[in-house]
Formats: C-alpha cells, structure tokens, sequence
C-alpha cells in the first residue's frame, strides 16, 4: 500500500504550520494487549494511507509503548514522516521526583522519552495532567528549554481545565515563554462537557484539539448491552479501575440509542462516533486508539467522511450540547461536577 494515500484533508494543529491528519492515531495499547510486531504494521500500515499522526506517553505500559514506537520507526526509517506526540507527568519510579511537572522530572522524562523513542527530537511534547504543587512559570520555563535545545517542536496539555490552559497562555505571552498549541481532554457524546468552556478557549486562541475516548470505550460502537456483561477484552475488564468507572446503565442506554440510530442511517456505530467527535467545532484529531491492524483498518473510511447536519442534530437529541450522562474526567483531579 505505501505510497498509496487516501485523499485525507489535513488540519493545521492550532496556530502552528503543521498539518495532520484528521484521526490521531493513539498508542496506548502497545505492548499491552497489542505485541510488538503487529504494532510495528499498523504503524507503517497508517503511514501508507495517510495518517501521520501518533500519541504516545511515557506512562502507557511503563514506557513500552514508546519503545515500541522508537524501535518501529528505527527499524522503517520513516521518523520524518510522522507528527509524533508524547506526555509526561505521571510517575516514573517509587521516588517523590520522579513524577509531576517539576524542572527535574520534566528534563529526565524527556530524556527517557527521546531515548526511548529512538529520536532527537519530539514534535509534540504534552502535560499530562496538571500539577497544583508546582507554580506554571516552572513548567513552561524547563518546557522553553527544551524547545531551545531543539528537542521538542511544540508543547501542549491534556486534560487541563480552562482557567489553567489559560493562565498558561497569559504568562507564556506575559514572560515569553514557549505557548501551548493544543489541549487532549477527554470528549465524546456521552461527556459533552468540553463545549462550555474549553472548547470556546481553544477556538478563541487557535489551540488544537486532539480529544481521547471518542468512542467512548466502545460503548458507543455497541460493544455493551448491559454495564454488568463487560466484554472480557475491553479496559473497562482488562484495566478495570477508572475504565470501569465509565460504564454505567444511562451511558449504555444511551449507547443503544446510538447504535439504532448509526443503524438506522446506513453507518457503522463506530464510524458515527468517531466521526461525531471528529467534524464537531474546533476538534483537530481525535485519538483513536486501536488493539488490532484489523481495527485500524476498519477505521480508515472515517479519515474522510462529512458529519451530516441531521445526524448532528440527531445526536444532540440524544445528549445536548454541554452536557453529560457520563464522567469521562475521573482522572482529571479536578472536575467535580456530578454526572446523573
């Protein structure tokens, strides 16, 4: 297939001049369940129809997940094809200087990151989580750094509230400091959340937007028809925790709905629920994370569908703009709103 490209539409991330693919494709499953050759293909499987976009973190699978990347992209030579993204922020061994977003953790996980990687440089280098104990200025200073150094291009966030992304930009211009260019929350139909204020945020300022869970787990790709039958290889059962807190009865109910009405319209469950997130305002990528080539496969038509005007609205009958039936910030520390 290389050299074979889908006729995909590039999107500039945020205010930058890179150009990526609509669908990022997500890597958190490398290495756990997905081995190691099988991932190698469906990276070189994604650069030959399009898809140059990948994310990473150094905490997915303890740093497997990178490695895999970095021996991938060694072996293939293809580095220079792809936007790869990473994170750091989430610990790293035992010790208290081995997570958060300190000065000193930051310069060594990076340096594990690249090493890792197998590269010199990372285009996307990500806040995992926001740090209350340690004051903005010191992220973004040790972020500038690296980016002088030359070894990240950009830098980013994820699953950041408003105010903080915000307060980033106000000092990044205040003491010019290297800016964020794009924010990762968590966003799909059954969390709308993001649209309140995050969202206007973004838009306002030019952030990209590279949202994770767009299927929701695959409840909205019709993969439960009851909260308490898990699929045996889903996260909810294979990392069980926080994955298993996002299934609940009113997001399967929903889900249902969805899926008769995906159904109903001629179009994959899984197809709408990607494409959903992909064409809604202000979302550069989605992060679509695949266990199998053939999942990534089956994905692909998504790359260069429209999102139709009645299946938006069809959509905000079943969950209005704004809203959620389900909690997909349970990781984020400081999301305390409620879901019903």
């Amino acid at each position: 297939m290389r050299g074979r490209k889908t006729l995909i539409e590039y999107r500039l991330l945020g205010r930058t001049g890179v150009r990526v693919a609509p669908i990022c494709i997500g890597t958190m499953n490398f290495g756990n369940p997905t081995p190691e050759d099988e991932a190698a293909r469906m990276l070189d499987w994604a650069l030959d129809a399009g898809l140059n976009f990948f994310d990473t973190a150094n905490s997915y699978n303890a740093g497997e997940s990178e490695a895999i990347i970095g021996r991938a992209l060694a072996a293939s030579g293809r580095r220079h094809e792809v936007i790869l993204a990473t994170k750091a922020h989430y610990p790293t061994g035992p010790g208290p200087n081995e997570r958060g977003n300190s000065r000193l953790h930051l310069l060594r996980a990076c340096e594990d990151s690249l090493r890792r990687l197998k590269t010199d440089y990372i285009d996307l280098y990500q806040i995992h989580r926001p740090d209350p104990t340690v004051p903005v200025e010191e992220t973004l200073g040790v972020l500038t750094d690296l980016v002088r150094q030359g070894k990240v291009r950009y830098i980013g966030c994820s699953t950041h509230p408003a105010w903080r992304v915000m307060e980033a930009l106000m000092i990044s211009a205040m003491k010019g400091l290297a800016r964020y260019v794009s924010e990762q929350p968590p966003y799909n139909l059954l969390d709308r959340r993001i649209e309140n204020e995050l969202v206007p945020l973004c838009q306002a300022h030019n952030l990209a937007l590279m949202p994770w869970s767009p299927m929701a787990q695959g409840v909205l790709a019709g993969r439960y028809h009851d909260a308490q039958a898990v699929p045996t290889d889903s996260r909810a059962a294979l990392r069980g925790g926080i994955y298993a807190e996002r299934v609940t009865a009113a997001g399967v109910e929903v889900g249902k709905r969805f899926v008769a009405l995906a159904e109903a319209h001629g179009v994959a469950p899984a197809h709408l629920a990607l494409l959903w997130v992909k064409d809604q305002p202000g979302i550069t990528a989605p992060i679509f994370g695949p266990r199998t080539l053939a999942q990534l496969e089956a994905m692909l038509p998504v790359a260069t569908m429209q999102l139709s005007d009645e299946l938006r609205a069809a959509c905000d009958e079943l969950v209005p703009p704004g809203t959620a039936v389900v909690n997909f910030h349970n990781t984020s520390g400081w999301m305390r709103m409620r879901v019903t």
